[in-house]
């Protein structure tokens, strides 16, 4: 099993990665604000490529719910110096860039990033017609709704069955526009328009969430239903959960981790892999 990024290639056969997150916004639902200026981003990412992250993520709008979109300029604005500050320092990181829009993906593959990470599944054509024209890795996340609407109400006939629904035709669209197979993921997008039962529905069957034989991307860190669970309010205690999630996921065949803390999440991916 690979995941073909540009000139990046990961082979997800024998071991998973994990991809550390790089929120470089005022208003990000976990650290917003902590890494919004560039020298801190680059810094950050700097850091977790030490940790053993394979892959940096980072973004430049928050997509917590009930967020305010950032217009295009303002998002390139803050990821464009952060991806070149990265590649001046490490310059063989592979950077994926989280946005839904067009013109920051553009800009943001034309600095070095390998990889398109979009919130909304890859629904605007012109982000597939780039993906289909560069090559780059592609990260389709389920959403249901947006991030301002997201959270009023979710629901669905059958979790499982419409997500892997949406990932068969995502797949088959994706293809048939000239994407290579081998360069998209799937994320289920957990916390994004789901409620706490979803979310716990899809992490008891991520193993049914493979189409096609291509990787599922997780991404539960720090996220606000782990605190629901804990009753606890503190994001810190968050941390030890997704370590925990990450080694479940392993288990059932889930090859990539967005983390926001790379080197506990590494130790037990490897350690669940080992035993397995």
């Amino acid at each position: 099993m690979k995941w073909r990024c540009s000139n990046h290639a990961f082979d997800l056969s024998a071991q998973g990665e994990i991809m550390g997150i790089v929120n470089v916004t005022p208003d990000s639902f976990s650290d917003g604000g902590k890494f919004d200026k560039a020298s801190a981003g680059i810094a950050r990412a700097l850091q977790l490529l030490e940790e053993g992250a394979a892959i940096i993520d980072i973004g430049g709008e928050s997509t917590r719910p009930g967020a305010d979109d950032v217009c295009a300029e303002e998002e390139t604005r803050r990821v464009i110096p952060v991806i070149e500050g990265i590649l001046k320092e490490a310059p063989e990181a592979c950077l994926s860039v989280d946005t839904s829009k067009a013109p920051v993906a553009r800009a943001a593959i034309d600095a070095g990033a390998k990889i398109i990470n979009d919130v909304t599944g890859f629904r605007d054509p012109a982000m597939i017609e780039l993906a289909s024209e560069t090559g780059v890795g592609v990260a389709v996340m389920h959403m249901q709704g947006t991030p301002r609407t997201m959270q009023s109400n979710p629901s669905y006939d059958d979790v499982i069955a419409d997500i892997r629904s949406f990932f068969e035709e995502r797949n088959a669209t994706l293809t048939a526009a000239g994407i290579d197979s081998e360069a998209i993921v799937f994320d289920p997008g957990i916390g994004f328009g789901k409620t706490q039962q979803h979310n716990l529905t899809l992490l008891r069957h991520l193993d049914q969430l493979i189409v096609s034989g291509r990787p599922v991307l997780l991404g539960v860190s720090r996220k606000s239903f782990i605190g629901r669970i804990l009753k606890s309010d503190d994001i810190a205690d968050r941390n030890w959960p997704t370590v925990g999630i990450t080694a479940h996921a392993c288990a059932l065949g889930v090859p990539l981790h967005r983390v926001h803390e790379v080197k506990p999440n590494l130790d037990a991916l490897r350690m669940a892999e080992a035993m397995r």
